[in-house]
């Protein structure tokens, strides 16, 4: 560690954002034994929407729900689990003004894209939008953060402010069964820049993805908006 950060540390020390404990590696914010328990999703999971599944299964397969439901995205993937200190880390960022997480977790986003989406060359990074209301409140909006910074360890363009938009002020998903998901951010989006989303391959960030609902309605509305192509990806799985 160099010499202005042990100075910083000693005088504004780091402390884990998902167990609290002091953190003494110079650019993290979340400590190695956290990092070494999370639980990264693997296979088995649905090729589609990347839902993981318990048990052996030694084939590629696609869940009942997207067989059912044809998803609005190409392909959705998580880089872990929600469990544990991820849980932590990822409440914190999103709801305690934990902004120097963004660094760490999105690190686990660029991870996740070059294990799961080696092959796809996408022309733009996308965060999901908050309601502008609840943007103001909490002031910042934690997906875009994460999609600004995995964009620039990607090397691709940031979605520019107003390519999604959201329309209405949906209550909190948390609680809600999957069909009520659904309804809750039904048309809830739109997009003011489709010139610019006409033919790109987007790749929409959000920090957690549970049902899948949210994350749909968005892809949705960036393919009826021109995008060729959305491929999802979050830091956490429910």
């Amino acid at each position: 560690m160099g010499l202005a950060g042990a100075m910083l540390d000693l005088v504004y020390p780091r402390h884990c954002g998902a167990c609290g404990d002091p953190v003494s590696d110079e650019g993290l914010q979340i400590c190695w034994d956290c990092l070494a328990g999370l639980h990264p999703v693997v296979d088995p999971f649905c090729s589609r929407c990347g839902d993981p599944v318990e048990g052996m299964i030694e084939h590629a397969f696609v869940c009942g729900f997207c067989r059912k439901h044809e998803p609005g995205f190409d392909l959705a993937r998580s880089a872990v689990r929600y469990r544990g200190g991820i849980c932590d880390a990822l409440q914190t960022f999103k709801y305690r003004s934990g902004v120097h997480l963004v660094d760490d977790l999105a690190r686990l986003l660029y991870a996740c894209v070059r294990t799961q989406y080696a092959d796809v060359a996408f022309d733009a990074v996308c965060g999901v939008p908050l309601y502008a209301v609840r943007e103001r409140a909490r002031t910042y909006n934690q997906a875009r953060l994460l999609a600004d910074r995995l964009a620039r360890h990607l090397r691709v363009e940031a979605a520019p402010t107003g390519t999604l938009r959201r329309v209405r002020n949906t209550p909190t998903q948390t609680g809600l069964s999957s069909a009520q998901r659904r309804e809750n951010v039904d048309g809830a989006f739109s997009s003011g820049q489709a010139a610019w989303l006409e033919g790109r391959i987007v790749l929409l960030v959000d920090d957690v993805m549970t049902t899948g609902a949210t994350v749909d309605e968005v892809s949705r509305a960036l393919r009826q908006n021109g995008a060729a192509g959305v491929y999802v990806v979050t830091v956490a799985r429910g």
